[in-house]
Order: C-alpha cells, then structure tokens, then sequence
C-alpha cells in the first residue's frame, strides 16, 4: 500500500506549515497497529497537509496513498480515511453548489477553480478517478466505512443509475442501524445534486420516512425531504418529528460502537465536544438545516426538543439552536428561556452545552439570566475557568450573565479581579454591563498598576483592562494609563497595539484627561498620529493642534481609514479635508468609502455624496452597514433617500451576516446593534418631520 511512497520527492513539497517531508511519516502513521498514533497521524494529516480545506502539492501526492489504504480491509479506522478523501475532493463545496443539468457528466466546477492548474480542481478529479473504490466500500465489512462510503460514492462517482442501485439496493440488504440513516442521507444528497435523476431517490425517501420503518431511519428521510422536496413532506411535520424523537429515545440503541483513543489531538478534543447520542445530532442538524427560514416550525421543534425527557435529546436541541439563533432572527424568549432550563441538570455535557449557547447570545440571553445568576452563585468554578494549557478564562456562566447585561454578574466579577489570576477575557465582558459595572474601576484600575511594563505579556494582560476602563470611562485610572504610555521599552511584543489601546482609552477618559496632553501631543509626529490626534481632541478640544497630523495621514494608504474617522470628530473645524474625503469617498475600498461617508457628512452637511457612498458600500460589504446605519442616523431626515436600504434590512429574514457553515463568535450581537441603529434612524428621521 506504500508502493512509490519513498521515491516522492516530499521535501520538495509543501504544506500548510512549511516543508512536507514528514508526510510518509504521517501515511504510514494511518496504518499503524496503535489506535493512538493512527489518530494522531489523521490529525497531522488535517491540521497540516489539508490544513482548514486547503489543499497543496503534498495533498495531491497523498491521494493514490490514502486510497491505497482504505482498500485494506485488515486495517482499522478506514473510514477516517474515506471522510479525508471526500474533504480533499471538496465533498463540502460540491455539496452546496446548485447542480447544472447541462453538464451531462455532473461536473460542477469549484467557484474560482481553473482546472488547468488549481490544486482543488487537480483534488477533484483525483479523487473523482478512484471512485469505483467507493463503490466498492459501499459493501464493506466495517459499518463505519459503509456510512462513510455512502457519501462518497454519491459525491464522486459519475454514474447516476449505478449509483442509485447501489444506495437503494444496500439500504433493502443492511442490518445495522446506524448505517441505514447514511444511506437515506446520501439518497437525499443525490436528489439534490441530480435532479434530473433524483424522482426515484425522493420516492424511496417518501416511504422511508413512513411506519413501519425505525424512528431514526424516519427522521434521515424526513430531514432529506425537506433539503430536496419539501413539497412531499408530511402537513403535521412538526408533531410527527416530536413524536419519533420521543419514540427514538425509547428504541433499542446499538451498544458495540467502536472504542476511540484519547489522544491530546484536535481530533480528541473535537470527539469529546460532540454530542453524547451524534447520530441524533446529525439527524436534526439536516432537519433544522432544511427547514432554514421557517422559524416557527424550528422553534416549535426546539420547543419538543428541549422537553424530552431524554437528556441526549435536549442536548441535541441546545446545540441546534445555536445555528437558527446565528442566521435568522425571530423572537427566541422561549427557547432561551429552555435552554436556560438545562443549567440545573446534573448531565455536565448538557449544562456545557447549554452555557456554550448561552454565551454567544449576549443580550438575547437575558430569559435564562435568572439561571445563569444561580450557575454563578454556585461557586467560583463557574466564574474562571482553569486550562491545562494556557491562561485561564472567565467560566462560562460568569461571562453569559455578563453579556447579557445583567448586573448580578459585577459581584462575581469583582471577586475574579482581586484573585490571583485576572482571565485575559474579564475586561471585554465588563464592558457589557455598562453604569451597573462602575464599581469594578477600582479593581481595574489595581489591575492595570500591576501590570510591568517590560513583561512579555503586558499587552495581553493590559488590554482587557484598558478597555473596560475606557468603557467606564474611569479617568481616575489615568495614572496607570500614563505609566503604559511613558515606559514600554523599544521592542516590546505588542508594543505598538498597546500604545494603541492605551492612547483610545485616554480619548475614551475625555477632558478629564488634560494629564496625558503632552505625551499624546507627541505622539503626533509617530506612527501613533491618527489615534493620538483623536484622543487629544476629545481631551483638549483643539482642531488646530490636531488637524496637521490627520491630514498628512489621510493621504496614507494605510491610514486614511483611520484618519477619516478622526476628521468626522471634529465636525466643521476639519473642513480642510473636504477635497481629500471627496475622492476617498469614490475609492474602490470599500472600507475607505463608508469612513469617507461618514466624515463628509459630520464636516460639511451634504448629502448628496454622502449617499453615493453609503449606498454603494452597503451593498457591497455586509461588514459596514452597522457603521452606515449609525450615519444615516446622524444624517436625520437628510438621509431619507437611503432609508429603503434600512427597511430592507429591517424585513430581511436573515441575520445580516449569516453563513451557511458556521458564525462568528460576535455575528448575534452585531446584527441586533445593526437593527437598532436602523430602527433608531428611522424614528430620528420620522420626529425631524413630525
């Protein structure tokens, strides 16, 4: 299976961290004897040589191998290999792409792909070549490797009849349960990408999903049939889903599964996350997937969910949630409300779950705010958190409580700050807290004295601080600030971004800060200019000390942003910048236009330009519409020509910076910040005309 292996010329190679030359090491390392190093090897091979999807030159050469092995029957954990070989050939991508009829061959190119010379087009037709050892799989012995192969083979293999038999024709012979909600899964994925084929697989997935079939079974076909027919879905899907988690629950569970290593691996970590019952997860994931902007029906289903008297199921519902609650917006009180429910469960993976969840709500959060104030009152393990490796953070309960406001969370705080250890992450938290937080300056301020300037880790552990302070604006910690300012030593690691954060928190500290004048009147010559300017004129007031630096940076690339917004700050007194802000305002950056807006505006009062710019970026970057709303807000009723894009936004179903993998940890804030400011616009503008 290694044959050619050593002739590869590796060292000429790459992957993600360098020179690939281990990379044998790490083949062979998948057909070791030890559970431990096979795992470890299939991490290397993840984290490295198809390092977050990418893939290399070595990646390429690893395919003829990885096939190789996957073809030995007497090697265990074949169908790790499988899965990488699907995610070398882009299953993922392939999966989401519209299908094109008018490729007979079914060939849907990558977005970007050149096959002449992409390596994930080269990867595609790779793995595409050895289909048939997919095909074959479809059959084998080790159950884990049939689920696996079910995918694959419909993904890859370009005989649409063929594969169509081999999925029905194994789904009439297979025994084990866990592989039969594979194999509706994968007649779902060929209904979807085969359309013109895909009658007979939406047929077969219609009677799948009635009695007498197993409640599992019912639910993989349920969940298919609203991703590719959801015309053929039944009328009380909601009741009928309920009613075959409850009975699934109940249903005789297989018991043999296979044992996994516990490795320190990335892999290890992301096993002991899933959910206890994973298959279950997998199940309601493609429903809740499937039924995308129908909220009611999701939370209804979560509402059944998060009842159960199975702790697995309400796991399962935690964590499904977090996915509608990330792309769609609705009112959530209730199942928040629920989920806030499972913090008093004694099953630890659903309380983590729940907390997980909780934490990205912020705000939202606030229906489990009452449970999430006992988790903390509990004790001091749900207010820090301890890691083998690497500094400690707030507990998790501690930091949703904070972000959602409440201000039961300051006592547990200020018990964080004046422990030995202050997690690097306290200071962002505070900061949502706002007025109720003001008791914590002191403590911060105590902090942030005893950082040393010369430590290696000074930016880590000040910038926290620094910007809860400024949040407070707690300008009695100014001295503490200065000491920052007048001490870092040349070469610090994060030198300059700590001189950053301290000189926006002395801006934050405004004219009670006249202390810092002339140390942020130097600044001004520096590479710090833009941000010392601002400071100085929330401090002292004076344009003209300011407005040389701010000019001079507007016409640097790398600082014009930057420079801009610091000119909106000064209102009319910045009407020197006006020529420069008009050109900035028709650049191709899209960054450059929306500052560029907003300090038109702020300067000089004409909408006209102002407009042109907004709206161009507003519709090119979701990214910026929270900055242009808060301008159109500013503009009053002078910004009425642009108000259909924040009614636009305002019935748009769909959170503004919704993915379809995955959000940002900050994704839900974010979005509700952009539809107050749009709200807010629109009622400053409708009282200018009352």
């Amino acid at each position: 299976m290694f044959t050619g292996i050593d002739e590869v010329d590796w060292a000429s190679m790459e992957h993600a961290y360098g020179c690939a030359e281990e990379v044998p090491h790490l083949l062979r390392g998948l057909a070791s004897p030890s559970p431990q190093e096979r795992e470890r090897a299939l991490d290397g091979m993840y984290g490295a040589v198809h390092h977050q999807g990418d893939v290399y030159d070595s990646t390429l050469a690893c395919v003829p191998f990885l096939f190789a092995l996957v073809t030995r029957p007497e090697l265990p954990d074949r169908s790790g290999i499988v899965e990488l070989l699907v995610s070398i050939g882009g299953g993922a991508t392939l999966d989401e792409q519209p299908p094109e009829d008018a490729d007979p061959a079914g060939e849907r190119p990558l977005e970007g792909a050149d096959p002449a010379d992409d390596n994930h087009a080269m990867a595609r037709t790779a793995v595409r070549a050895g289909a048939a050892v997919f095909a074959g799989l479809a059959g084998d012995r080790d159950p884990e490797v049939r689920r696996s192969a079910a995918t694959a083979v419909t993904l890859f293999l370009d005989e649409p009849e063929r594969v169509l038999g081999l999925l029905t024709g194994r789904l009439d012979e297979e025994e084990e349960e866990r592989v039969r909600p594979a194999l509706a899964e994968a007649l779902g994925l060929f209904a979807r990408l085969r359309p013109a084929a895909g009658a007979a697989a939406v047929d077969r997935l219609v009677a799948l999903g009635a009695a007498p079939h197993d409640p599992g079974l019912r639910l993989a076909a349920l969940g298919q049939l609203a991703a590719c027919a959801p015309d053929r879905l039944p009328a009380d899907l909601v009741p009928t889903v309920v009613a075959l988690l409850r009975a699934r629950s109940r249903w005789p569970r297989v018991t043999d599964l296979p044992e996994r290593p516990d490795t320190d691996t990335l892999i290890g970590q992301l096993r002991r996350l899933r959910p206890a019952d994973e298959e279950g997860a997998q199940l309601l994931r493609t429903l809740h997937t499937a039924l995308g902007g129908r909220t009611a029906d999701r939370i209804a289903l979560l509402r059944g969910q998060l009842t159960s008297d199975a702790a697995a199921d309400r796991c399962n519902a935690v964590w499904m949630s977090a996915g509608l609650f990330s792309e769609w917006r609705g009112s959530y009180e209730e199942p928040v409300a629920l989920i806030g429910e499972q913090l008093g469960t004694d099953d630890a993976r659903l309380r983590d779950a729940a907390v997980s969840v909780l934490e990205g709500l912020f705000a939202l959060a606030r229906p489990a705010a009452d449970r999430l104030a006992d988790l903390v009152a509990a004790g001091p393990e749900h207010s820090i958190r301890q890691w083998e490796r690497g500094a400690p953070t707030l507990g998790g309960p501690l930091r949703a409580l904070a972000r959602a406001g409440d201000r039961r969370a300051v006592p547990a705080l200020a018990d964080v700050l004046d422990g030995p250890v202050v997690p690097h992450d306290s200071g962002y938290a505070i900061t949502y807290l706002g007025a109720a937080a003001e008791p914590l300056g002191p403590l911060l301020r105590a902090r942030l004295g005893e950082v040393p300037v010369d430590a290696p880790d000074a930016y880590d552990r000040a910038s926290p601080l620094l910007y809860a302070l400024g949040g407070l604006r707690y300008a009695d910690a100014l001295p503490e600030v200065l000491r920052l300012l007048h001490g870092l030593p040349a070469g610090l690691r994060g030198r300059d971004w700590l001189v950053q954060a301290a000189t926006r928190t002395v801006g934050a500290f405004g004219p009670a800060a006249r202390e810092a004048i002339p140390v942020l009147r130097e600044l001004l010559d520096g590479a710090y200019a833009v941000r010392a300017a601002a400071a100085l004129w929330s401090v002292e007031g004076d344009a003209g000390a300011v407005l040389p630096a701010l000019l001079r940076e507007l016409t640097r690339g790398e600082h014009a942003r930057a420079s801009a917004e610091a000119l909106g700050l000064l209102g009319a007194s910045a009407g020197a910048a006006l020529p420069d802000l008009r050109r900035m305002a028709a650049s191709r950056d899209v960054w450059e236009r929306t500052a560029a807006a907003g300090a038109l505006w702020d300067i000089a009062g004409n909408p006209d330009p102002v407009l042109t710019a907004l709206r161009s970026a507003w519709e090119q970057n979701v990214h910026t519409r929270g900055t242009l709303a808060a301008c159109l807000g500013r503009m009053g009723a002078a910004g009425t020509p642009a108000h259909d894009l924040l009614r636009t936004e305002l019935a748009a179903p769909r959170r503004h910076r919704a993915r379809s993998a995955g959000h940002g940890s900050h994704d839900i804030v974010e979005d509700e910040q952009l539809l107050r400011a749009c709200r807010a616009a629109l009622d400053d503008a409708r009282d200018q005309y009352a």
